[in-house]
């Protein structure tokens, strides 16, 4: 019989990702994700707190540098990937950490400040584009309509 090592979350990031590039240039980042469960009032009228879980959410290559440029801190995210468990020694005492390896991140909510940077990233790049499509057809030939029965022609 398989298995299956699959995770789903959708939580709030609590951190800004943290990039950095190993050998040949392989970029890997990582954050914390949190994913709250609310709390309710049982029916004897015990109330039962909110529940935090603390997520470490680790990207690699291109989802990294994704990563790096359009996830920020406060931002709720949905995250699908597989978990890992690292071991590794410190001081004599054998530590270990979980972590989701991500495969697939989408942005949910940008809160207010990032809504208006990213839109306003979009009109730059906008801009851009059009300045660089006037500067390729500035250098294109000119299309000219001939005395020879209406035929056009490229004058070069």
């Amino acid at each position: 019989m398989s298995s299956v090592n699959k995770v789903i979350l959708i939580g709030n990031v609590g951190n800004d990702p943290e990039v950095r590039y190993l050998d040949r240039g392989v970029a890997i980042a990582t954050f914390n994700l949190a994913t709250t469960e609310r709390g309710y009032i049982m029916q004897n009228g015990t109330q039962v707190p909110d529940v935090t879980e603390w997520h470490s959410v680790v990207l690699w290559r291109n989802l990294a540098e994704w990563a790096q440029q359009n996830v920020r801190k406060s931002m709720k995210l949905y995250v699908e990937g597989k978990l890992k468990t690292r071991t590794w020694e410190k001081d004599g005492q054998i530590r270990r950490k979980t972590e989701v390896i991500a495969e697939n991140v989408q942005i949910l909510y940008r809160p207010e400040q990032y809504r208006n940077n990213a839109q306003r990233d979009e009109a730059q790049n906008a801009n851009d584009e059009a300045s660089e499509q006037a500067a390729n057809e500035a250098q294109m030939p000119e299309m000219q309509e001939t005395n020879r029965g209406g035929i056009f022609s490229n004058i070069f």
